[in-house]
Formats: C-alpha cells, sequence, structure tokens
C-alpha cells in the first residue's frame, strides 16, 4: 500500500512545496483536491496548458498524482446541474491523460427530503452518464463514503444500478463509522469489490458532533480498517485528508503529515507478513 495527503490539508503550499515535503515526509502520492484557494483545478495554468511541465516534475520526484478530487456530484435536480457535473469530469479526464492518473473522486450530494429510492435511481442515472465519460478516457470514478451516501447499503444499490468497471468506491473510513455507526468490517463485507481508494482521518465525539484530531488521537479503530482493508487484498493508496481548508484551527500540516507517515508505516510494519 502506498500513502498520499490530499491537498485539502495544505491549502497555502505552492507546487514547490507541495513536492519537496511530500519527499521529505516519505509519501508516494499526491490527491489534488484544490491549490492555492482554486478547488477547480481544471481552470489553473498548472493542471492545463502547463499540465505537462508539471507532471514532469512529479515524476521527477518520483511521486505520482494518485487521484483527482473533484467538486462534481451525482444527485442533482436539474438538467443545467447535470451538464456542469458532465463537463466537470471531462475536464478532469483530460488532465488524467497528462498526468497518467486514472481516479477521479466524486460525490453523491446531499439528497434533502427526497426518499431515498428515488434518489438512488435519479443519482444512478446521472452516475451512467458520467461513467460513459470516464469509460471514453479510460479513467475511474470513485463515488465517496460522503454527505447522504455514508450507509453502505444505499451505496451498494448505486454500484449495482450502475454496474460499471469505470466506477468504484472511494472509502472514506472516518464518515460510516462516525456517521452511520458501521463496523469496518461491515463497510468492506457490503463494498470490499468496489473500494478502489480509501481517505483517512481521525476524530473523537465532541457533543452531539465530533473533534478532527491529529491520526491516533481519536477513536477511529484505524488498526482494525488497516487489518481488514488487508485481509480483503486492498492495495490501493491510504490518504490523508486532513481537513486544514475546512478547519483552519487544526494543526498545521508541517505537524499532520509527517505524524501520518509514521502511524501508518507503523501498522504497515506491524502487519507486514499477515
Amino acid at each position: 500500500m502506498k500513502l498520499a495527503f490530499t491537498t485539502l490539508g495544505c491549502p497555502e503550499w505552492d507546487m514547490d512545496t507541495i513536492l519537496s515535503k511530500a519527499v521529505e515526509y516519505g509519501f508516494d502520492g499526491v490527491d489534488f483536491r484544490g491549490y492555492l484557494g482554486t478547488l477547480e483545478l481544471f481552470k489553473l495554468p498548472e493542471f492545463t496548458t502547463q499540465a505537462k511541465k508539471t507532471a514532469r516534475r512529479f515524476a521527477d520526484a518520483n511521486l505520482e498524482v494518485s487521484c483527482f478530487s473533484s467538486s462534481a456530484r451525482i444527485f442533482c435536480e436539474t438538467d443545467s446541474e447535470k451538464a456542469g457535473h458532465l463537463e466537470e469530469i471531462r475536464a478532469y479526464a483530460r488532465m488524467c491523460e497528462a498526468f497518467g492518473t486514472r481516479l477521479i473522486r466524486i460525490f453523491g450530494g446531499a439528497i434533502g427530503d427526497t426518499p431515498r429510492a428515488q434518489a438512488i435511481e435519479m443519482a444512478g442515472k446521472n452516475l451512467k452518464a458520467m461513467a460513459a465519460i470516464a469509460e471514453d478516457y479510460g479513467v475511474v470514478l470513485l463515488l465517496e463514503t460522503h454527505d447522504s451516501w455514508t450507509d453502505c447499503a444505499h451505496l451498494k444499490a448505486l454500484m449495482e444500478f450502475v454496474d460499471s468497471d469505470s466506477v468504484g468506491i472511494l472509502w472514506d473510513i472516518h464518515h460510516p463509522y462516525r456517521s452511520a455507526g458501521e463496523s469496518p468490517s461491515e463497510t468492506w463485507q457490503t463494498l470490499g469489490k468496489w473500494i478502489r481508494y480509501t481517505h483517512w482521518k481521525d476524530s473523537f465525539p465532541r457533543g452531539a458532533d465530533y473533534q478532527l484530531c491529529l491520526i491516533g488521537g481519536g477513536d477511529l479503530p484505524l488498526e482494525e480498517i488497516f487489518r481488514v482493508l488487508k485481509q480483503g487484498g486492498y492495495s490501493g493508496y491510504l490518504t490523508l485528508e486532513w481537513e486544514k481548508k475546512w478547519h483552519p484551527e487544526i494543526e498545521e500540516p508541517e505537524k499532520a503529515f509527517p505524524g501520518f507517515v509514521r502511524f501508518m508505516r507503523g501498522l504497515i510494519s506491524t502487519h507486514e507478513g499477515q
């Protein structure tokens, strides 16, 4: 398994810093969720007109772009919304070609008062349209366990509805456990055959909500989750999603990132050969 971080955790780092810190801390890849305050990467020259130069810098540093984390959502109720999300997928798919990356994160989106069965059908139809684009470009869309889609049964229904090799699951290990009350083994048993990528974070309960914290400082069963992945044959990325952009009060990436590498390398070493 390889280690990466999302740029959500370092919103003020420029490309020089991203590359140098990734190498210094011992990461294998970078998951781009925005760059210097701009979430829509396809509007930035570093990922469009200068993409080959940026990709070459990653190759020279022996780093991969593990994933492009988009804002595209599959649950939307208007044609104009749907068209916008489809175009976003096309833009990221073109970027994937330049960077040798096959993975694009997408969201389910909030369903509000829409009945679940209806939401699954609506989101499923939109996901089929996105999957057709992904297939054309040879990329894989990763539906994240997030927002209204943290219950693994709902995600299973979507995956079976779409039935496409161009769609997989991004298991954000936090949300099904914290929000849906699922055990790691339950999530894996239901979704494991589709899980292609993971996001890692930690937290502890605070009143009716939770408080994000440094990896290993909360009460998520991180070792159990790692063991479930390893025993299930998972060999993809373990990616730190440090939500510094949304929660500026949490620790700086200079502390969170190397701490994640130490913690995860410890897990990998402990379970090596098991």
